[in-house]
């Protein structure tokens, strides 16, 4: 085991830095990877994990520092998850989704709202989770006075049994109105179920969920003033922002997966016997294979940071975005995303090609890394967002805002 521990973290000041917070992710990493191949094989519901980004402080990272968040930008929070990601996928997509759902009543709320969320959930040190999934259309909103009811089900819903609070969706009865409103996670008529069996990422509780009747007041009704929603283009940011969460626990995974298999090759692989090297960190084609994950890697990574500093100029000034603005972003979005998709499959395909045989062993757990990539990267076709790159490039056509886009 790591010599970090909760207990350094809690008597330790908190970090102030990006480069701070991101060393600090650093150590909640080296933690997790003392037994990530074990807890992948296991699979039970990360109550421990989940724990130790609270007591490490990660979950506060986007919250006001008066109210004892971190006070930090997207470009770091993109990179804490990336490197938590590299111990484990599991862990580095819950935090990844925590943030988008800590962010959403900024997102969509009034000031008062997200304001009131973001204090709470850095004071109580709130863990989100979100049944949010656009393909399923049966969560119907009904009005019930002053309350909102949310009836029906979602097939998916990341963090559900971990988290404190969970953000809904439904659209509102006789209308198109989609309503997002965070509630307990305890909600009476809130039922999270144990039926998420996929081959990767299997520590992210994301299985069903059925809502029966769950209450919560209008007031809580994010945007909605007086009962009527109040947009703005960057309502719209939702889907480039969760893609950039996608991309860096995809290229986290990816580095994990070099970094295991570098450490594999030098300690446990053999040469070649007909190769005429005595040891395999020696072999012309293993310093190739090497070198060439590594260049790609790194070129994919130094994307994410880029197209990451572009979007916190829109997240600076909310008010300011447009739809050409924030169209032009959805671009460099979905390129990134291809590119990190294509890299973080080849990596964590080839590492076998270095590490050898007896490096598929389950107890060397390196099956791990490509599964947890390839049951994400299944979220949305890739295709779709190469076609996002194509038509800006060749007709200037900018992506229609969607669930996906």
């Amino acid at each position: 085991m790591s010599t970090v521990t909760p207990t350094d973290w809690q008597t330790r000041p908190a970090p102030e830095t990006a480069q701070d917070w991101i060393a600090r992710a650093a150590e909640v990493a080296a933690v997790l990877a003392t037994d990530a191949a074990e807890r992948d094989h296991v699979g039970a519901t990360p109550y421990a994990e989940v724990q130790l980004l609270k007591d490490a402080g990660l979950v506060t990272l986007l919250g006001p520092t008066e109210h004892g968040g971190g006070g930090q930008d997207w470009p770091t929070a993109y990179r804490v998850v990336r490197e938590v990601a590299k111990a484990d996928g599991s862990i580095g997509q819950l935090l990844g989704y925590h943030y988008l759902w800590f962010w959403a009543a900024r997102l969509v709320g009034t000031r008062e709202q997200w304001e009131h969320v973001e204090a709470e959930a850095s004071r109580n040190r709130w863990f989100f989770g979100g049944a949010v999934n656009p393909r399923d259309k049966d969560v119907v909103v009904t009005e019930d006075g002053d309350d909102l009811v949310y009836t029906g089900r979602k097939s998916f819903s990341t963090g559900s049994k971990v988290s404190d609070v969970t953000v809904l969706e439904g659209v509102l009865e006789g209308t198109d109105q989609h309503i997002f409103a965070i509630v307990p996670s305890d909600s009476e008529g809130l039922t999270f179920h144990d039926d998420w069996d996929n081959i990767g990422q299997r520590l992210t509780e994301s299985g069903r969920v059925t809502l029966d009747g769950v209450r919560t007041p209008w007031s809580n009704a994010a945007g909605y003033v007086d009962k009527v929603f109040q947009p703005r283009v960057y309502n719209t940011l939702n889907v480039p922002t969760i893609q950039l969460v996608f991309v860096n626990f995809y290229l986290g995974i990816a580095g994990g997966a070099l970094e295991t298999a570098a450490t594999y090759t030098r300690e446990k692989s053999r040469s070649w016997l007909h190769g005429g090297y005595e040891r395999a960190v020696d072999e012309p084609y293993v310093i190739d294979i090497y070198g060439d994950l590594t260049a790609k890697l790194w070129a994919a990574e130094a994307l994410a940071d880029a197209v990451a500093a572009e979007g916190q100029k829109l997240h600076d000034d909310p008010d300011a975005v447009t739809e050409q603005t924030r169209g032009d972003f959805e671009v460099r979005v979905a390129a990134v995303k291809a590119r990190a998709t294509d890299v973080a499959l080849e990596i964590s395909n080839r590492i076998f090609e270095v590490t050898g045989a007896r490096s598929t062993a389950t107890s060397e757990g390196l099956d791990r890394f490509w599964r947890n990539v390839r049951t994400h990267t299944l979220h949305d076709p890739v295709a779709y967002k190469r076609r996002e790159v194509g038509r800006w490039v060749l007709e200037g056509e900018l992506p229609e805002p969607t669930w996906y886009s």
